[in-house]
């Protein structure tokens, strides 16, 4: 058994430890950038940080209890990254600088190859493509930007060269990066002017700094450190009822929020830009207590009219209005349903995976995808959460891919393939339930396609995704594949 893993980010690194623990020795991972670490290692801008509680965020094998605290930022995370795959023996077997641009499936060996970026092909069994959901950034189309002849850069690649102190700078978009950034852009820039196209709801982040008593109470009493997981863990997922089951117990969110921008907001004109107009739990609900107090500084505005066009020393407004600025910073998310993209998938009969998903992204259990046998995905199709953690979600798929692969490896299948009517059946029940959760109350989000279908999330809780994917059932997989042991 030959395996090739796609990407080093949490999906890459925690599955690549788990197989390493279950024998498997023929793995590879192969990484485009110089580093682990995924959007932990790309998103480094001032302020970055995790919105779920650290000892939650991180792996259940491998638990930590020396973040600084409670929401750990992101050189702490990347870091604990880093130390997870040496120590579970993973970095040794990591290509850096090798992005694979296409993967290829031979019928008649049942094997993939794999073309990198580099020049070289690369033979294995199976695929495991850990790329997540969250790593390409989405540029927007912005008439004239070409023609901007000051700074221009991603929050997912920040320019750590380019000073903003005194600098007049443009913001585009107002999500989860921007609510981090925004606030120490405020406190370095002459004027930062942040271009609104729809308003979050943001709730006050209950973050603390864990003192030296802390530290040594979780190292020397684990349990202290499990306690605290689990605590966590059950308070997120009973918000599961709130996304997924009925919105309206939402309401203490909402609650939430209308005191926090009350509070720290005391220019009605200002708040009434700062009011969503779309129920809470559509988007993200976000966490911050510095974005409202950024925002009222007399050195920011809030455009809510959009953007027209760039202009070599300025950004139009939709008013008409010119506003001058000689850096822009697009904080604009990530094209989050373009999954597995930009690689070149090519499966059963030279099907490319960009067809089979040309309506939106699909597959069974968010891991196995028809027509493309020995492949799986992680982070993959509805697996993303509104309410809990999702290394939880991750750590459920590490177990069905590991089943799969001990089938493979036992001889039990030549191909592990899920079946089109079976794919087919989970996405449909997947559709019917996503239309009766809080992400479906008419917003705009990340979370559907062009199309407007919802690629993106799981309308359950963490336990019953678990459940699902506890083990794969060899009645889902094509019969024809099927082969029959005999005992000696």
């Amino acid at each position: 058994m030959s395996i090739a893993i796609v990407g080093t980010g949490f999906g890459g690194i925690g599955m690549a430890a788990q197989l390493l623990r279950d024998g498997f020795e023929d793995l590879v991972l192969f990484e485009r950038s110089t580093d682990v670490g995924g959007v932990w290692r790309d998103n480094s801008y001032p302020g970055a940080a995790c919105d779920v509680p650290s000892h939650l965020y991180s792996y259940s094998f491998a638990p930590e209890g020396r973040w600084s605290r409670r929401f750990a930022p992101y050189d702490e995370i990347h870091a604990y990254l880093r130390r997870v795959a040496r120590d579970e023996g993973v970095l040794p077997r990591v290509r850096f600088s090798s992005e694979v641009l296409a993967a290829d499936f031979d019928e008649s060996t049942d094997r993939w190859t794999l073309t990198l970026s580099t020049g070289e092909t690369h033979e294995c069994d199976v695929v495991i493509a850990a790329c997540g959901q969250l790593s390409r950034p989405a540029v927007p189309h912005l008439p004239g930007l070409e023609d901007f002849t000051g700074t221009v850069f991603h929050s997912a690649h920040w320019d750590h060269d380019h000073d903003t102190t005194g600098r007049r700078v443009a913001v585009v978009g107002t999500g989860a990066s921007a609510i981090q950034f925004v606030p120490h852009l405020a406190e370095r820039a002459a004027r930062v002017t942040v271009f609104q196209r729809s308003a979050p709801y943001v709730i006050r982040k209950p973050d603390r700094e864990y003192g030296p008593v802390t530290h040594k109470v979780l190292e020397v009493v684990p349990p202290v450190l499990a306690a605290d997981r689990l605590r966590t863990y059950v308070t997120n997922e009973l918000r599961s009822l709130g996304f997924n089951t009925e919105p309206r117990l939402l309401a203490g969110h909402q609650w939430r929020f209308g005191r926090h921008l009350a509070k720290q907001v005391p220019d009605p004109a200002l708040r009434a830009k700062l009011l969503p107009d779309y129920a809470i739990g559509c988007k993200r609900i976000l966490q911050s207590n510095d974005w409202y107090p950024a925002l009222s500084r007399p050195t920011v505005d809030v455009v809510t009219e959009g953007i027209a066009r760039i202009e070599a020393d300025a950004v139009v407004d939709r008013a008409g209005v010119r506003h001058e600025v000689d850096t822009i910073v697009l904080g604009t998310g990530f094209a989050a349903t373009e999954l597995i993209a930009p690689m070149e998938v090519r499966g059963l009969g030279g099907r490319r995976l960009g067809d089979a998903w040309s309506q939106g992204a699909e597959a069974y259990l968010g891991t196995l995808v028809s027509g493309f046998p020995n492949f799986f995905t992680l982070y993959g199709p509805n697996t993303n959460l509104g309410h809990n953690s999702i290394v939880l979600m991750l750590e459920s798929q590490f177990r069905l891919v590991r089943d799969a692969v001990r089938m493979l490896r036992r001889g039990d299948v030549a191909r592990v393939d899920v079946r089109s009517e079976v794919q087919r059946t989970w996405n449909d029940w997947l559709q019917r339930r996503l239309a009766g959760t809080v992400f479906a109350e008419g917003c705009t989000s990340w979370y559907l396609n062009a199309q407007g279908k919802n690629t993106n999330n799981w309308p359950g809780t963490t336990l019953d995704f678990r459940r699902r994917l506890r083990r794969l059932d060899p009645a889902v997989l094509e019969p024809a594949r099927r082969r029959v042991r005999v005992a000696a």
